[in-house]
Parts: structure tokens; C-alpha cells; sequence
């Protein structure tokens, strides 16, 4: 089994100016020779948003966790106003975990891996990460969704290296869990892989390397790639990508057009939804 590695910006500073030196600038060299595939989740892996599809599956075996849709809708004007950005309404989302003990959590996790998250992959992207694995490329999941499930996906799926945000774990989860750094989006995904030393820090271009998204918000980690490809794009990314020769997938999903995945998120968000099996 595979077992993706999480590498902190300070244990890869560890490396450096001790006897390890040699050997770190040694295995720095040999990823550099090889190429890489960077992975969105959300939309991209599968056709939903994965925060609010794990809750969905929370919410159906604790029914009373739909008790945080009251102050979450509370907290939407506020986020249409910016007044709470997103990394706080991340928070706020995340209180239906509030009161959870961590090994119930863990729990979750590992059954939703085994059920609706592995009945919502879209086959044909799956194909592309065991494609990219055959070709020797260094496979990295990078994501805004929360570490604590992240990992498993990353262990399931093959990956190398996964990248999320950092959601604390703690023994019972709060109402509002704790975020430590960035919310893992936009350009933030590119610094968080040079930070932790998984790509050259010095390339503004990763040759033969692809990368994979469904979203505008992912085009630094498009254009870094040598190749890129869109999962059912938006027309500003389809555009983009038009001019820049990316290719286009479209594999099946099991609602139609934008609003018919905005219905399915709203089923999940209220615990609702039920993933056709396959």
C-alpha cells in the first residue's frame, strides 16, 4: 500500500545544513528529473464538492447535526457581504462535526471512503492518476478540502503527496474548528508544494507534468504544468484553456449543467442526497 506523505515546511527545513544535506539535495534531483500530475478533488476527481458530500453522509447517520444549518444560513448574508470570508465560513460549515469525538470521526471517514465517496469518482479521471503512475510521473493531490479526510483519499487513490488545508483534529471537535495557514486555493496551492519542497521552487514550468482541474480558481496549477486538462470548465476557464491548448474532459455526472450541481450540493448539505450505485 502506498502511504502519501504530508511534509511540513519545518521538517523539510531540517534537512538543511546538517549531514542529511547530501542526501536531501539527492532525492530533490531525482524528483526534479522526473514529472509530475497535480490533482484537484472537488469537481474534478469527483462531480461534487467533497466537504459537503461527507457531510451529507455524516448528517444521514446523525440525523441531529442539521441542527448547524440555523447558524450557518444565519452566516450567508454575511458572507455575500464579505463581511465573513471564506476560510470562516469553512469554519462555520464545519460545525455539524461540533461535539464529535475523534475516533467516531475517523470512523466516518474511513466508511464514507468505502461507500459514496468511491461510488462518486468519475472512472475516466481515476484512469488519468493510474495513466500518470504507470508514465513514473510524482502524483500530488492538492486541494482546499480539510486534511483530515484528505489523507485517506490521498492513501486510497495512490497518490504520492497530498496537499489540504489544515483543519485541527482534536479529541471532541469544537463548534468552530481551527484552520492553521492558508485556505488551500488559488496560488496558495503553487507556494504550499514549493514550500514543502515537492516542486522545484526556481520552474515556472513543470516539464513533462500535467495537471488536472475543473475550476478558474485552478489556473496557476494548470499553467504550471506542461499539460493541462479542464473537467467539465466554466466558460472563463474554457476559454483560457482554448488559447493555451489544454484539453478538455467531460466525463458523466449525475445531474445536468450548473444549477442541477447546485441542488444536488443543497440535497447534501441537509443530509438528502443518495448516491446512485454504479
Amino acid at each position: 500500500m502506498i502511504v502519501p506523505s504530508k511534509i511540513s515546511s519545518a521538517n523539510a527545513n531540517s534537512y538543511r545544513g546538517t549531514s542529511w544535506q547530501n542526501a536531501w539535495k539527492g532525492l530533490s534531483s531525482h524528483f526534479m528529473s522526473r514529472g509530475y500530475a497535480l490533482f484537484d478533488l472537488d469537481h474534478t476527481l469527483l462531480p461534487f464538492d467533497t466537504q459537503v458530500l461527507f457531510c451529507n453522509y455524516v448528517l444521514r447517520q446523525e440525523g441531529w447535526r442539521r441542527a448547524y444549518l440555523f447558524w450557518f444560513v444565519v452566516c450567508l448574508p454575511f458572507a455575500v457581504l464579505r463581511v465573513l470570508n471564506l476560510r470562516m465560513m469553512k469554519r462555520v460549515f464545519s460545525s455539524y462535526l461540533w461535539g464529535m469525538k475523534k475516533d467516531v470521526l475517523e470512523r466516518h471517514v474511513a466508511n464514507f471512503l468505502k461507500t459514496d465517496f468511491e461510488e462518486a469518482l468519475f472512472p475516466e479521471v481515476v484512469a488519468e492518476v493510474e495513466r500518470n503512475r504507470s508514465e513514473g510521473r510524482i502524483l500530488i493531490l492538492n486541494s482546499a478540502s480539510p486534511e483530515f479526510y484528505l489523507e485517506g483519499i490521498a492513501e486510497k487513490l495512490g497518490f504520492d503527496h497530498f496537499i489540504g488545508t489544515d483543519m485541527a483534529v482534536e479529541d471532541r471537535m469544537p463548534f468552530l474548528p481551527r484552520i492553521s495557514g492558508p485556505n488551500n486555493k488559488h496560488g496558495a496551492k503553487i507556494t504550499a508544494m514549493r514550500d514543502r519542497d515537492l516542486i522545484p521552487g526556481d520552474l515556472e514550468m513543470l516539464g513533462d507534468s500535467w495537471a488536472y482541474s475543473d475550476s478558474s480558481a485552478d489556473i496557476p496549477l494548470l499553467s504550471i504544468a506542461e499539460h493541462g486538462v479542464m473537467i467539465h470548465p466554466g466558460d472563463k476557464l474554457a476559454f483560457l484553456g482554448l488559447e493555451k491548448g489544454w484539453r478538455t474532459m467531460t466525463p458523466s455526472r449525475p445531474y445536468e449543467g450548473k444549477w442541477g450541481g447546485r441542488i444536488a450540493s443543497l440535497k447534501q448539505a441537509f443530509g438528502l442526497y443518495r448516491i446512485e450505485k454504479k
